[in-house]
């Protein structure tokens, strides 16, 4: 079982709901990808811009996703690339290369709206926000062949569309005299699906703050520990629902704001979260349903990683969990390897059987929210407050057969396991992937 069929729907027993789950990322490409990106490069080296260009849309093209299309027709390439909510149409020639955005239909201007794009313009790069003859709002790029490698525009058509796709929804959001366009090819989910993750979203934040506010923990002296709880939970909403719009937007904003280098302390730092997350709860279900829907994505907003890094993570977190474990708080106790698994898949690009057991370790731990969606699996019963040895293991097993070409030393070792309880399951589970081999074949 591959990838995409692991985390989008499709079980080794049966068929399961075509749900998808975390942020898309481009860094998980064929081999034939990486050869139309030598061969990009090769044929612009060699003063052949079109071929070049050629090649380079081929690289991006997912035919998972069916992000690009493209077409030469005489002397030159027309292509339109779809990220999110958004679509990119441009044309290339020898001589250049233009590509364009429109971000949102605007019935009329205000200062604001203004200010706005005025401020988001200023941290742009290689593209720049303007305004159409009938003032709706895009986002521009043009540049001269001469100076269009195949670095220069994966870059640049990168910002164009993944600022379109993330301004969209803020604006529509913040002013009401603007409108959606160009976004016929966004896919609606189901109402039974939105149904189940605004549950989800408001059930998880209230437990969090009822946990907070309860007084078990004093919130100052352990703001360590309250800071896995936030972020944990962060990272496994962004990652189980996929919002768009206002709310993707604060859970970046919880995770930007605790790492930012404020000098600001963990406690203060806490606070900024919770009242983040208050502000979520205020939202109607209208204006949340809004923000679920499904997207196809041409790049990712994350970057590849080794697993050495994921094991040094491991290594540097996962001991905080011990005094919460041994003192009986299994909440904050179980949001360290969490926040492990959530920061990884939030942040990174990890090798793409990490990635499927961090999938897992949702499954596992997640089983109500999974059962909610129609997903048929039982790794754990939360009631009986017992673990299915045996699935787990097959599960890890297939996620090493199906990865055995690419990663031929993986070697997860499950007899270090230990099923007495989820939170001893949890730590256990982070120490196998610590300590597995994941090496990718050249």
């Amino acid at each position: 079982m591959g990838l995409f069929d692991r985390l989008f729907g499709t079980s080794k027993k049966e068929k399961q709901p075509d749900v998808r789950f975390g942020r898309y990322s481009d860094s998980y490409k064929a081999k034939e990808n990486y050869k139309n990106w030598d061969l990009a490069i090769e044929k612009f080296e060699a003063g052949d811009p079109l071929a070049a260009y050629e090649a380079f849309f081929a690289y991006l093209a997912d035919p998972s996703e069916q992000n690009v299309s493209f077409e030469r027709k005489e002397d030159a390439i027309h292509f339109e690339i779809l990220q999110g909510s958004k679509k990119v149409t441009g044309v290339a020639t020898a001589e250049k290369v233009t590509a364009e955005s429109v971000i949102v239909k605007c019935d009329s201007l205000n200062v604001g709206f203004m200010r706005q794009l005025l401020e988001k313009n200023y941290l742009l790069r290689h593209s720049r926000l303007a305004l159409a003859n009938n003032d709706d709002a895009l986002i521009k790029f043009d540049t001269s062949a001469l100076d269009g490698s195949p670095y220069k525009l994966y870059y640049a058509l990168k910002e164009v569309a993944t600022n379109a796709d993330k301004q969209d929804d803020l604006l529509l959001d913040k002013f009401p005299m603007v409108h959606p366009v160009n976004n016929s090819h966004i896919k609606e989910l189901a109402a039974p699906e939105k149904e189940v993750k605004f549950n989800y979203l408001t059930q998880q934040i209230k437990q969090t703050l009822d946990y907070v506010n309860s007084g078990k923990l004093d919130k100052d002296k352990y703001a360590g520990g309250m800071a896995y709880l936030w972020l944990g939970l962060t990272y496994k909403l962004d990652y189980l629902l996929k919002p768009e719009g206002a709310v993707m937007e604060m859970l970046e904003k919880n995770h930007h704001s605790y790492f930012a280098k404020d000098n600001k302390p963990p406690r203060e730092k806490n606070i900024f979260i919770q009242k983040n997350f208050e502000k979520i709860l205020e939202r109607s279900k209208e204006e949340v349903f809004k923000e679920l829907y499904r997207v196809t994505s041409t790049f990712g907003i994350t970057s590849s990683t080794n697993h050495e890094r994921i094991q040094g993570m491991i290594d540097h977190e996962l001991p905080n969990m011990d005094w919460y474990k041994d003192n009986g708080h299994d909440e904050i106790a179980l949001s360290v390897p969490g926040y492990i698994a959530g920061y990884s898949t939030f942040y990174y690009a990890v090798p793409q059987p990490v990635r499927e057991l961090f999938h897992l370790f949702y499954e596992i731990t997640e089983p109500e929210f999974f059962s909610a969606l129609g997903f048929t699996f039982n790794y754990y019963d939360p009631v009986k407050k017992k673990l299915d040895k045996g699935e787990i293991k097959d599960e890890i097993k297939d996620i090493v057969k199906s990865n055995r070409e690419q990663f031929p030393d993986l070697n997860p070792d499950m007899g270090t396991l230990n099923f007495d309880s989820l939170v001893e399951f949890a730590k256990s589970y982070m120490i196998m992937i610590r300590n597995m081999k994941v090496i990718k074949a050249s």
